[in-house]
């Protein structure tokens, strides 16, 4: 998932060649919610990751690598 802030975060998903990008788009209010949004989908922050990721919101776009379920990788390819 690449994410930017454009006037609210902007999320998008990828397929594992980080080149193609899924149909499905977010739009969140928050970094709290982008945080949120990976948790969810399966991203694994420990302590070092979690500082990338906090540095990432900090420039205001980044990415992180999600471990979707096929529940969730099918309602983003919808």
């Amino acid at each position: 998932m690449r994410f930017m802030l454009r006037g609210g975060w902007c999320c998008q998903f990828l397929e594992s060649d980080l080149n193609t990008p899924l149909p499905k788009r977010v739009v969140l209010k928050s970094a709290e919610q982008v945080l949120e949004m990976a948790i969810r989908g399966g991203c694994k922050l420990d302590t070092e990751r979690r500082q990338m990721f906090d540095y990432a919101i900090g420039m205001g776009r980044g990415g992180v690598w999600l471990e979707l379920t096929e529940e969730q990788y099918l309602k983003l390819k919808a």
